[in-house]
């Protein structure tokens, strides 16, 4: 199915007379998991998920950092269901892709209906399983009231889709949510179930991805919180910064306090002035900067100070700890 619609697309290699192609999506193997027996209704639906990494070639000139590369690893899961039961599936995965959008701090996006234009020929299966998937994406968008574009010769040679494009914080639109309704590999692979009637049917493939590509993702995060994540997701959520060597010791005794609450910390033990420390945690945008003295060594407190230059005061270690762990609960 790929080879003869995407094959422009593949990196193609031959050794000793034999075609090799990278992997330029997951859904063959997912199919090769499945039909490794036979497989019962009762059974279904079977879903299978990873991150796994493919490879495409792209033009040099559309190449864009993170967000346009030839190599990159993508969150995809196959669900292999009953036509009875894909409209369920669709729906739980639109859920999963709205929870997952919020999740990240995303509250503008746009939702497409990626359909057949009028030149057929480039498609695979007739008008009624077209008919049907679109139906079963446009009943999944209906159900949670979302108001959707429909986009004409935007759909995948093997069925319609749903794509949700993200609004970042410049309102630029970035591809993320996929939901892609395929009847027709199953029906080319002859991936099929035992049904009720004791005979053999096509499944229905549901393909979902939610964050897409992962450096595609995560550099559209950076632009988007323009590096100042919030504190649950920043890698380092809280720094140390003793002002002298001497306090290095108390600085360590704080931050294996913390780790302990699985909080993420790091200490600045260099031999630096203190401001230049201060600084650098701002560039880095790192939230909370916690500034130990002679003075919160033997009140056992730090001063805390946030990245937005706001000074906190002096905090015990438990207090600075719970407020870090209310942040991250709340994914603030």
């Amino acid at each position: 199915g790929h080879y003869s619609f995407f094959r422009e697309n593949m990196f193609v290699l031959e050794v000793e007379d034999q075609e090799y192609v990278l992997k330029p999506m997951n859904c063959p193997s997912h199919i090769l998991i499945y039909q490794t027996k036979m497989r019962s209704y009762r059974e279904l639906p079977i879903r299978y998920a990873e991150l796994g990494t493919v490879y495409r070639y792209e033009r040099s000139g559309t190449l864009t950092g993170m967000f346009r590369v030839r190599g990159f690893t993508q969150d995809d899961a196959h669900i292999f269901c009953t036509p009875e039961q894909a409209p369920d599936e669709i729906l739980s995965a639109l859920d999963l892709a709205l929870f997952m959008l919020k999740t990240f701090g995303y509250e503008e996006f746009k939702i497409e209906l990626s359909v057949r234009d009028e030149h057929k020929d480039k498609y695979l299966g007739t008008d009624e399983m077209w008919e049907q998937a679109e139906s079963a994406l446009i009943k999944a968008i209906k159900a949670r009231s979302l108001e959707y574009t429909r986009m004409e010769g935007e759909a995948v040679f093997y069925g319609p889709k749903i794509d949700i494009k993200l609004l970042d914080a410049l309102g630029r639109a970035h591809q993320r949510p996929t939901i892609q309704f395929d009847f027709n590999e199953p029906q080319r692979f002859d991936v099929t179930y035992i049904g009720q009637d004791g005979q053999p049917h096509p499944v229905v493939m549901v393909h979902r991805v939610v964050l897409g590509s992962l450096e595609r993702f995560f550099g559209g995060l950076i632009e988007h919180y323009a590096g100042a994540f919030p504190v649950w997701l920043s890698p380092v959520q809280a720094i140390i910064l003793p002002v002298t060597s001497d306090l290095d010791d108390y600085a360590i005794k704080i931050k294996e306090e913390m780790t302990k609450y699985g909080l993420r910390v790091s200490a600045d033990l260099r031999s630096e002035k203190l401001g230049f420390k201060i600084r650098e945690a701002q560039l880095e945008k790192i939230p909370y900067m916690l500034v130990v003295g002679k003075r919160e060594a033997e009140a056992n407190t730090v001063a805390v100070r946030l990245r937005s230059g706001e000074d906190l005061g002096a905090m015990t270690i438990q207090s600075i700890i719970d407020r870090i762990k209310t942040d991250v609960d709340k994914k603030a």
